[in-house]
């Protein structure tokens, strides 16, 4: 077994990002074999998927750590399928503490074909001794950041600035109203994708929703539900705090975030990707992170990560965009007090609104997909 092409997607945004590179890649060529690790969405696309990208899926330091011997199972059988398959090219999509270890792996065991890698680590935040070795053993970083490119202009490594994917996304979306009332201001809400985030955050979030429908009767409330599978548990948590489905608030599945995203007065949701597609909606947002105190020693004691902002909101911009409320700062108090300018204070509004779209601007009006593809394809294609 041959191909063209293989790629590596270990998460859900990798997955999402990995269809729309493999439609413009087959646009483009649609000779192209293309083998790989990716999620359902890439799967729909044709590729040969040589393990399901749900194996990859585990969040904090603790959960990597437990999963290590399961993790390291997999490194070495898709290390020896791309040996075997011999790819012109290998794409890397994002999961950095996985991919840069495999592009390491491979150049010590011969392989020499191109590795690229879509989407830049935080060498930015932290890592930046990740540098020299991604400009060692990668061919061509495509960012998906602004900023992203100056921090390697000291290396060989060609890099290259193709927008974010999320800028063609909303302009090939399909808006729909949604079904809220609309004589009331829409509140949305993001908890989180996973588990842990939920139990972590959502508690919070409806504590300050329960208070702030005490003094805002206008508010409806808009839930996000990344998976199916944790609504009954959402909804047992809403039934706890003693709000009601259907008069304060209402679920609405994944499929619907960019409608509620374009439907919301303000937002509260949990740090991620998330937060900037709520700032290229210019909606304004209260961004919280809970972390443990196991985790949040790790990452402030043991990798030294202080940055000026964790939102990647704040740190595009470089200013606070969104109020931040990570690890301690995360109370009742501090997300109602904030929440309270987002909904009502108008200059607070006003000034958000307009970072957002100064944001959008610097991000640049680029199909990054389209991009990236035409990139990757030239590896491939060189002699």
């Amino acid at each position: 077994m041959s191909c063209d092409l293989f790629i590596f997607a270990g998460e859900k945004s990798g997955d999402l990002h990995g269809e729309k590179l493999l439609e413009s890649l087959k646009a483009l060529d649609p000779s192209l074999r293309i083998a790989g690790v990716g999620g359902p969405r890439m799967r729909a696309q044709g590729m040969l998927c040589v393990l399901p990208m749900e194996e990859f899926q585990v969040m904090g330091f603790i959960d990597v750590f437990f999963a290590l011997p399961k993790l390291m199972r997999q490194f070495y059988l898709i290390a020896r399928t791309i040996l075997q398959f011999k790819p012109k090219a290998v794409l890397f999509i994002d999961y950095p503490g996985f991919n840069l270890r495999m592009a390491r792996h491979l150049r010590k065991k011969g392989y020499q074909g191109k590795l690229c890698h879509f989407i830049c680590p935080s060498v930015w935040a932290w890592g930046k001794k990740r540098i020299p070795l991604m400009a060692k053993h990668l061919d061509l970083l495509l960012t998906i950041l602004p900023f992203e490119k100056e921090y390697f202009s000291s290396t060989t490594l060609d890099v290259a600035f193709v927008g974010h994917p999320l800028i063609q996304r909303f302009k090939e979306h399909s808006y729909k109203p949604l079904t809220v009332p609309k004589e009331r201001k829409t509140i949305a809400i993001f908890p989180g994708s996973r588990k842990k985030e939920l139990l972590r955050n959502f508690p919070l979030y409806l504590k300050v929703c329960a208070q702030l429908k005490k003094t805002h009767s206008d508010l409806f409330f808009a839930i996000s539900v990344s998976d199916e599978k944790y609504r009954p548990l959402i909804e047992s948590m809403i039934a706890e705090q003693g709000l009601n489905i259907g008069s304060d608030l209402a679920l609405f599945p994944v499929d619907a975030t960019h409608d509620l995203m374009k439907s919301a007065h303000a937002a509260i949701a949990k740090s991620g990707t998330v937060t900037l597609e709520l700032a290229l909606h210019a909606v304004p947002t209260v961004v919280t992170y809970a972390i443990s105190k196991l985790d949040l020693i790790i990452a402030r004691d043991i990798l030294r990560i202080r940055l000026p902002h964790y939102c990647l909101v704040n740190i595009i911009a470089k200013d606070t965009v969104f109020p931040e409320l990570f690890g301690p700062n995360f109370t009742k108090e501090s997300l109602l007090t904030h929440c309270e300018k987002m909904i009502g204070d108008e200059n607070t509004r006003s000034l958000c609104r307009n970072q957002c779209r100064a944001l959008k601007e610097s991000l640049k009006d680029k199909n990054a997909s389209l991009e990236a593809a035409n990139l990757v394809l030239s590896e491939i294609t060189q002699k």
